[in-house]
Formats: C-alpha cells, sequence, structure tokens
C-alpha cells in the first residue's frame, strides 16, 4: 500500500491553516501545519513532506523566500497561496518554480484537486539519487556549488550561468543516468503552471551544452535521447 501523502500547510493565519489541515485529513491525505518561515523550515527537517501549500505574504520571511529555498534545496512540489491584489507576487512565485498557486478566498475543494494533480506529477517524475543530496557536487571537469550557485571549472574559473541554466543543471546532477522528458524537466525547472513550452528546455539545453561541453556540437555530458527526452551521462561525486 502506497504511504499517504504528508501535505505541509504554511500560513501565519491560525482560521486558514488549521480548518484547512482538518479538511485534508478527512480527505485521506496526513497535514501538518506551520505558522511561518522558520516553523515550516524545522517541520521540514524533521518530517518528510511531500507537498507544501505556502501562503505567500507571512511576517518575517515570506513565502516567495521559502519557496526558492525549496526550489533550490529540494523537489517538494510548492503550491501558493496569494491574495487577490498580489498579481506580481503570484508571476514571481510561478517564476521561481512553483508548482500552482490559488487566490484567497478560496474553495477548500478546488486546492484538494490541485493537490492530488500537482502530487501525480511529482510521482512521476524520477526522484534524485541519494548520493547526491550534498550540497557541493563534481563531474567530469566542473564543480557546481549549489549554495553559491557557482559553476567552476577544474582551473579555478567561474562559468557564469543564468537562473534557468542553474536549475537545469542542478537536476542532471541529481539524477545523472536518468532519461528525463521534456515534461519532466519542465516540472522539475519551471512548474508545470508556468507557461513554458517544450522549446524552452531545447534552448535551455543548448545553451547550458555551449557552456560545459568541451564540443556542444558533439556533447557527451549532456545525450539526447530520441524520443524520451535527455540523459545527463557524466559520473557525480560529492565534492568538499
Amino acid at each position: 500500500m502506497e504511504p499517504t501523502p504528508h501535505i505541509l500547510v504554511v500560513d501565519d493565519e491560525r482560521e486558514i491553516r488549521e480548518p484547512l489541515a482538518k479538511y485534508l485529513a478527512k480527505n485521506g491525505l496526513r497535514a501538518s501545519v506551520a505558522a511561518n518561515a522558520a516553523d515550516a523550515r524545522k517541520e521540514m527537517k524533521t518530517s518528510a513532506i511531500d507537498l507544501v501549500v505556502l501562503d505567500i505574504m507571512m511576517p518575517g520571511e515570506d513565502g516567495l523566500s521559502l519557496c526558492r529555498h525549496l526550489r533550490e534545496t529540494t523537489d517538494i512540489p510548492v503550491i501558493l497561496l496569494t491574495a487577490m491584489a498580489e498579481d506580481t507576487d503570484r508571476v514571481v512565485g510561478l517564476e521561481i518554480g512553483a508548482d500552482d498557486y490559488l487566490t484567497k478566498p478560496f474553495n477548500p475543494r478546488e486546492l484538494l484537486a490541485r493537490i492530488r494533480a500537482v502530487l501525480r506529477r511529482a510521482n512521476a517524475v524520477p526522484r534524485p539519487h541519494e548520493a547526491t543530496e550534498t550540497r557541493r557536487l563534481k563531474f567530469d571537469r566542473w564543480l557546481l556549488d549549489m549554495d553559491r550557485r557557482e559553476l567552476a571549472g577544474d582551473d579555478g574559473v567561474a562559468m557564469p550561468l543564468s537562473t534557468a541554466e542553474f536549475k537545469l543543471l542542478a537536476v542532471f546532477l541529481r539524477r545523472p543516468g536518468i532519461v528525463l522528458s521534456r515534461d519532466q524537466l519542465l516540472d522539475l525547472t519551471s512548474g508545470r503552471a508556468a507557461e513554458v513550452f517544450d522549446r524552452t528546455i531545447d534552448n535551455q539545453v543548448s545553451r547550458l551544452r555551449r557552456k560545459i561541453e568541451a564540443d556542444p556540437k558533439n556533447p557527451v555530458l549532456v545525450k539526447t535521447v530520441w524520443g524520451g527526452g535527455y540523459m545527463f551521462t557524466a559520473q557525480v561525486e560529492d565534492a568538499p
């Protein structure tokens, strides 16, 4: 039997997070709550969370900052809760990798449907290799520092990466030897709620190859799998 998905509801308004957690529990999900980003970080260190429902407007660290942290360090799906007037924040949230969003006030039934849809997509994506959860990864002649978002060659010279290139490379390094379809790469780098297309991934792969491949026209690190997508073929090692 498959484990029950564990949802973390992060919202500073108790009258929202508590009833929502109870509603999710009544509908077959595990639910935990956090009143702020700090509590959410603590909860995720001690519990295996499958999806985060995250309010944008919170005192202290806001939801966008926490969402950015989650996307850079984990593959946990995020659904943002936004106020009606926060259109700019909603767009920014999707740009930094939120999987979906819902405006307040919302219907719990609609949120439940969106949670299940996002979980279905997430479960279809290969999980990262446990050995590649470190913050510094070495491959071929390169070293990627995940915290600093810096890529450097074995000569110590830095290679600048755009945000999209960094996200794509991080996804590949966490799943070496796994064929990833364009849809899966879109899920992992942009979230399916973003208005991006298959060619977006092709263009990003092309730009990334120009930076890390010795011969971008004959790539050996990021291989095209015809009819499948792309596969990162280099050996990935933890770096001290």
